[in-house]
């Protein structure tokens, strides 16, 4: 009997076939990836016929998967038996039923196998238990297809027709964008205010912050400027102090659960600068299967995952891991079980853990890539430690008083390291001295220290995936599309880790909040990804769902089109008028771009667009990759970019150097990077990686 099993992934096929072939000359099972979805809307029409309360989406079969499906077809036909192995999220159970579909099955006809890892016990047990493929986890993966298609293919264009062309709109990315842009706002809202502190410095090296002066309370902003903070300090200088209490008080420190992919998306950001992109596509090579002490394996539970539940099994083996590395203080009488907080996290399945607890980091390193073990060693360190005991530390506070006023000092130290000891951090203590209550104590230093109060601070990629998570925006599965898809379409710049809209950004946000409201708003989206989840449930009907929202949508569309007024986008030039002096900017006309002082209609100065544009070029020897005419270097008030010399007929840019190089994916033209760790090259186009070597 001759069995084929369909996949996405050409590693995850070869991972899973190294499983069941097992050295066997005679193979009953043929693994074979499909490389994605097969079948999706159209990429250039609608794709969506609506007759009367139906949306029927018209699907094709994209010309680079023409030949896949066709093998696979081919391989179908010769088989006993098709299996769809596809992943076990929504977007996994929709491409199984678009690949049945598209080999001329029926999917609920096929046996349909899912697994939480890529490991030889997880397969067979999957293909001992297969079921059928869930159409409401289909329904509601096409609802969310055809309401982003909605929205895409009819509001793009009016942001096109009432701004400037190449924008887009997008039910989750505005609503995303819009909650960068408000913080923004609040921060060129902000009007900063004067504090001061005063800090002493008490014998024994013991800083300490006052606290109260003449029996009042000192808190943040309460001492408002210089005189008075110099007043105090004047009345202070003289002051006999003694150590006025003691409190030390042990505390306990629990560990965090287990990633999900929220958080893993976090911490992967703020400890080791990765994207949410990047994690993601390292945590999908961990999952799918590479090189171990014991063979070729998946090392680590599927990364798509809202849900911290783990298994009794894992649980079990870490419990042992633990009591032999690090010996019964560190076991807790009981296994941890931690509650997930989202209501619609999907607890049949686990938390991102690794599937092989004896494939420590120690052993993973000989094996892993820089950034997959790094990566690996994240997500092992956070599951050993949620199930370890609790560290202990001592808190001490200290007060330091005279007859006008007191200090207060803390210190921390460690007492039991308990889960810390998984990340070898040492560095847990701040003592402070043996001192006795009573004791006289000498004030060596006391300084009056100006402060400002600080600007809301701007979202990073972890934030704003905390943000996105805690409002219910998305799913796991977004998160990270969502925020490239605003740095590819130039909504926002990522400086120093921090996420920063654009002019543009304000521009698209303030029509979306005046004539789309509901687009922008964060809990439309959040009760939209429910209503999703109730016909993942089964509990709403998914046509009901395309109707309600399509209906008013396209009115206000059409009238859109009619009553919306047109915006003039102005980009700063980095040139003054000179006629007033303002800024001068760049503006859209009915001719084309031109040059216009911001003052306008006060000050009615224009210049011709070449004039600026193509003051001082440095021509690269590179050509234009659109219409081969030379590349060259430009500057604006933003830093340099590269443009094409036969602007405006070409509108070639770049904001990172072309070089002399083709894209060995797609044949476009490779750009240069400079990142911290050095150049990276990469396409202008299709966004592949090359190393500098190549």
């Amino acid at each position: 009997m001759k069995s084929l099993i369909i996949v996405e992934s050409p590693t995850k096929a070869k991972t899973i076939s190294g499983f069941l072939d097992d050295g066997k000359k005679d193979k009953s099972y043929q693994v074979i990836a499909s490389k994605g979805h097969v079948r999706d809307l159209p990429k250039n029409s609608f794709g969506i016929k609506i007759e009367q309360d139906s949306f029927i989406p018209e699907y094709k079969i994209a010309k680079e998967h023409s030949k896949i499906v066709k093998e696979i077809k081919e391989l179908a036909q010769k088989s006993d038996e098709v299996f769809i192995a596809t992943d076990e999220d929504r977007e996994g159970e929709a491409i199984g039923f678009h690949i049945a579909t598209a080999i001329g099955k029926k999917p609920e006809s096929l046996p349909r196998i899912a697994f939480h890892e890529i490991t030889k016990t997880a397969i067979l047990n999957s293909l001992k238990n297969p079921r059928k493929i869930d159409i409401n986890s289909v329904n509601a993966q096409q609802t969310r297809r055809l309401l982003d298609r909605i929205v895409g293919y009819k509001l793009s264009p009016l942001l096109g027709l009432k701004i400037q062309k190449g924008l887009s709109a997008g039910r989750v990315q505005s609503a995303a964008l819009k909650i960068v842009v408000d913080k923004e706002r609040e921060i060129r809202a902000f009007n900063k205010e004067e504090y001061w502190t005063i800090d002493g410095v008490f014998k024994k090296d013991v800083k300490a912050l006052l606290v109260e002066f003449k029996d009042n309370k000192i808190e943040k902003m309460s001492i408002k400027n210089e005189a008075e903070a110099l007043k105090i300090k004047e009345t202070l200088k003289d002051d006999n102090f003694i150590v006025a209490s003691i409190e030390k008080k042990n505390r306990t420190s629990a560990p965090q659960p287990p990633f999900m992919t929220s958080t893993l998306q976090q911490a992967a950001s703020s400890l080791l600068g990765f994207s949410p992109k990047k994690t993601m596509n390292i945590a999908q090579k961990l999952y799918e299967g590479v090189t171990t002490h014991n063979g070729t394996s998946g090392v680590i539970t599927y990364m798509r995952t809202d849900s911290l539940n783990i298994s009794k099994e894992a649980i079990e083996e870490s419990r042992k891991e633990i009591l032999k590395t690090y010996g019964k203080d560190y076991l807790p009488e009981k296994a941890r079980f931690y509650a997930t907080k989202s209501k619609s996290a999907q607890e049949a399945h686990e938390a991102i853990r690794p599937t092989i607890i004896d494939f420590s980091p120690n052993i993973a390193k000989k094996y892993l890539d820089s950034d997959e073990f790094k990566l690996y060693a994240l997500i092992y360190n956070r599951f050993l430690a949620s199930q370890m005991t609790n560290a202990v530390f001592e808190s001490q506070n200290v007060m330091f008083a005279s007859d006008n006023s007191k200090f207060k000092a803390n210190g921390r130290k460690l007492i039991f390291d308990g889960f810390y000891i998984v990340y070898g951090e040492s560095d847990k203590n701040t003592l402070l001295p043996n001192l006795k209550e009573g004791e006289n104590i000498e004030a060596k230093e006391l300084e009056a220290n100006q402060h400002f109060t600080e600007p809301p601070s701007r979202y990073s990629e972890a934030s704003l995936i905390n943000k996105l998570e805690s409002l219910g925006i998305g799913r796991p599965s977004t998160y990270a599309p969502t925020i490239s898809i605003l740095v590819s379409r130039d909504y926002i710049n990522i400086e120093k880790k921090q996420l920063i809209p654009t002019e543009i950004a304000f521009t698209v946000t303030k029509m979306l909040e005046d004539n789309f409201p509901n687009i922008v708003d964060s809990n439309f989206t959040s009760l939209m990804e429910d209503t999703l989840d109730l016909v993942a449930e089964g509990k709403k009907d998914w046509q009901m769902v395309l109707m309600e929202f399509y209906t008013p949508f396209d009115e206000k569309v059409t009238r859109g089109k009619k009553e919306i007024q047109s915006v003039k986008v102005a980009t700063p030039t980095g040139e003054k008028c000179p006629e007033c002096g303002s800024e001068l900017v760049l503006r859209k006309g009915r001719f084309g771009e031109f040059v216009a002082c911001s003052s306008y209609p006060k000050c009615k100065y224009t210049k011709n667009i070449s004039a600026t544009l193509k003051a001082e070029p440095i021509k690269l020897s590179v050509k234009c990759p659109e219409c081969d005419g030379d590349i060259i270097e430009r500057k604006s008030k933003k830093g340099k970019f590269f443009g094409c010399s036969n602007y405006p007929k070409c509108k070639f840019i770049s904001n990172n150097e072309p070089i002399n190089q083709k894209c060995p994916e797609c044949g476009y033209i490779l750009v240069k990077k400079i990142l911290k760790k050095g150049e990276q090259l990469e396409c202008l186009k299709c966004k592949h990686k090359v190393d500098k070597e190549q």
